[in-house]
């Protein structure tokens, strides 16, 4: 690979991933704040009044960040991906402006009417005021979803005199099944991101025996939450998702399961090593005929291989691809045991005292994160070798008079700044962290050492 080539799809992909820390953070707690105001204004209940106020300031921090972030990958499209603007602009440019006005308008006018409107609105506005912020983070991640579906299913769109795609009909683009499919799974992964970081926090201050009212409803509204949506993740979105990848792109498919050679009755591999120089895979554990019965509802189905295309489409790092995938399900499942364990005791009244899952609940707020960030690799990995798919190869896409060095150059400045903005994040939100949702007068303060010797 071109090293020029290489190094823009490094750049890019280290600031996307960077980025979408903090969007999957505001896409979750979105819902889980409209629960809390919901819960607050209906009952006239200061606890969820505090709670859901205490997480729409860690909600406007990630949103910040998220700006912040989010605004150098539009200038990206432009220098380091010349050529795929030049050819998908007058496609893509319709759902990213629109993401653009519900993200800066819609989102952050109401986050700030609901962040110090709450003592000059109307409980009634207040409330409209979290809907209004849920719509724009929900909104805002569909236009974002629908541009990516866009380039995984081309659909909508017509060839100029120049060569380059022009929107033939807005709503076969934001209606495509791929869109909303990737939509579903994608927005589900994101409420479990938020319930995680929620059950994970409430866990926090219930072992450390510190703001235990709100403790109690982090951990709450988190369990019940990251239940459904784990759930969800796996069936219905993720089974819809799997079913467009196995449609419109079955060597991606082949490629995630490391299936070199077409079979019938295909098996699912749950543990393994793909081996691509000798085509197979090393140390497998397999379910038999699993995989063609999870693809086609039939257990014989015949399910193609690598070996049916050519490899110039194959995707370009099967290892990679692979592995995203097979963490990314491996620790979708995990979540789904925790939260199934946790709602249990939740359910008899012990979940508060169970201080083994209190400790799972609070060291597994990293895991989502990377759950999200191997959904999304294995998502753009196994698209390869195409930017827009079947359209425009990612070898054409790039900036050719932009050099090695210049990208080079600059993603080790980006590399720096985000350093600084990652490190910047972490202490602004242990702050709010560290002062809670109420003032500590109003809650014992207890050394959490001797707490947790307790």
């Amino acid at each position: 690979m071109d090293n020029a080539l290489l190094l823009h799809r490094l750049h890019f992909a280290f600031t996307v991933t960077f980025h979408y820390l903090f969007p999957q953070l505001t896409m979750g707690l979105a819902p889980l704040i409209v629960v809390l105001t919901t819960v607050g204004w209906r009952r006239n209940d200061a606890s969820y009044n505090q709670a859901a106020h205490f997480w729409g300031k860690i909600f406007g921090i990630s949103f910040v960040l998220g700006v912040v972030t989010g605004i150098p990958m539009e200038f990206q499209f432009g220098t380091n991906w010349s050529h795929f603007s030049r050819f998908a602009g007058g496609v893509i440019g319709q759902t990213l402006a629109m993401e653009g006005m519900f993200a800066f308008f819609l989102e952050s006018a109401f986050l700030g009417l609901f962040l110090y409107g709450a003592k000059r609105l109307s409980p009634t506005l207040h409330w409209l005021s979290a809907v209004a912020v849920f719509l724009g983070a929900w909104l805002s991640g569909f236009f974002i979803i629908a541009t990516d579906a866009w380039m995984q299913y081309p659909v909508g769109y017509f060839k100029d005199a120049a060569g380059s795609a022009q929107l033939s009909s807005f709503w076969a683009l934001i209606l495509s099944p791929w869109a909303w499919w990737q939509y579903a799974h994608n927005m589900s992964g994101a409420a479990i991101t938020g319930a995680f970081v929620m059950a994970s926090i409430g866990a926090f201050y219930l072992l450390s025996r510190r703001h235990e009212a709100q403790g109690r409803i982090f951990v709450k509204v988190g369990v019940i939450a990251g239940c459904i949506f784990s759930i969800l993740q796996l069936y219905p979105t993720g089974d819809g998702q799997g079913k467009m990848v196995t449609w419109h792109q079955p060597v991606t498919l082949a490629a995630m399961e490391a299936l070199f050679t077409s079979q019938e009755g295909a098996p699912l591999v749950i543990i393994g090593q793909p081996n691509v120089a000798e085509r197979k895979i090393d140390n497998p554990i397999i379910v038999p005929k699993m995989l063609s019965f999870l693809t086609y509802r039939r257990w014989n189905a015949q399910v193609k291989g690598l070996d049916a295309f050519p490899q110039d489409l194959w995707p370009q790092n099967i290892p990679l691809l692979y592995y995203s995938y097979h963490i990314m399900v491996g620790l979708g499942t995990i979540f789904i045991a925790i939260m199934v364990v946790s709602a249990f005791l939740l359910w008899r009244r012990k979940l508060y005292d169970t201080r083994w899952v209190l400790w799972v609940l609070l060291l597994s707020l990293p895991f989502p994160y990377i759950a999200n960030t191997a959904g999304w690799i294995t998502a753009e990995l196994g698209r390869q070798p195409w930017l827009v798919y079947g359209l425009m190869r990612t070898a054409d896409g790039y900036s050719k008079t932009v050099s090695a060095g210049n990208a080079m150059f600059t993603l080790l400045g980006f590399m720096g700044m985000y350093t600084v903005l990652g490190i910047l994040f972490l202490f602004l939100v242990w702050r709010e962290i560290d002062h809670g949702p109420v003032a500590e007068s109003t809650s014992p303060v207890v050394d959490p050492v001797l707490a947790g010797a307790r």
